[in-house]
């Protein structure tokens, strides 16, 4: 049995490592926060451009509705031209906003397993094993591991789980009568021999 008294020594090791794993968790959301601020400063930027070019343009009585009607064609032929980088960005954003991983984790991805040193919204840059630096496009990352992410580990099959002779074990649930009985003997008898 544990006495409390016993576990003394712990409560100065706790009261270390408790703000190290704060500070390292309020460094990673300002880095996100901060990520995801330049993301909205660049949108809301982009917007007041748009809209002030607009109102500047009525200001000299321009009709806008052309140029409207030709944005829009524009903006659809860019869409189809820019299909990848526009997911690579979305992508950028959602690793941003949901925390698959930071600068500083180990990842692992279906080309590279390595530290990541930078996380973009276009692009993440990853250190491999060998020394190598990789630049991964997000929109292209399609698994992912993070390892640096608590410790997980696969539960271990139980071997008491696994059935001896299958067809009778299989039989013996479904409330089989005397006939799926013997079908279910026969079967094992075919398998031992």
């Amino acid at each position: 049995m544990i006495d409390h008294r016993s576990l003394r020594w712990a409560a100065p090791v706790l009261r270390t490592i408790d703000p190290v794993a704060r500070a390292l968790e309020n460094e990673r959301r300002v880095q996100r926060a901060r990520t995801i601020g330049s993301l909205l400063n660049s949108i809301l930027t982009g917007v007041v451009a748009v809209v002030t070019g607009f109102y500047v343009l009525i200001a000299f009585q321009i009709n806008i509705a052309p140029l409207l009607a030709s944005v829009g064609v524009l903006g659809i032929a860019i869409g189809f031209g820019c299909q990848q980088l526009i997911r690579d960005f979305l992508a950028g954003i959602f690793i941003t906003i949901e925390d698959q991983y930071g600068i500083g984790d180990v990842i692992q991805t279906s080309e590279v397993i390595g530290k990541v040193e930078y996380v973009g919204l276009r692009i993440t840059r990853v250190l491999g094993e060998d020394g190598t630096l990789w630049y991964l496009r997000n929109g292209e990352i399609l698994r992912l591991g993070n390892r640096s992410k608590g410790n997980y580990q696969a539960p271990e099959p139980d071997p008491s789980d696994t059935l001896s002779t299958p067809a009778s074990g299989a039989a013996a649930p479904m409330g089989a009568g005397p006939a799926s009985s013997a079908l279910a003997a026969s079967a094992d008898n075919e398998s031992a021999e």
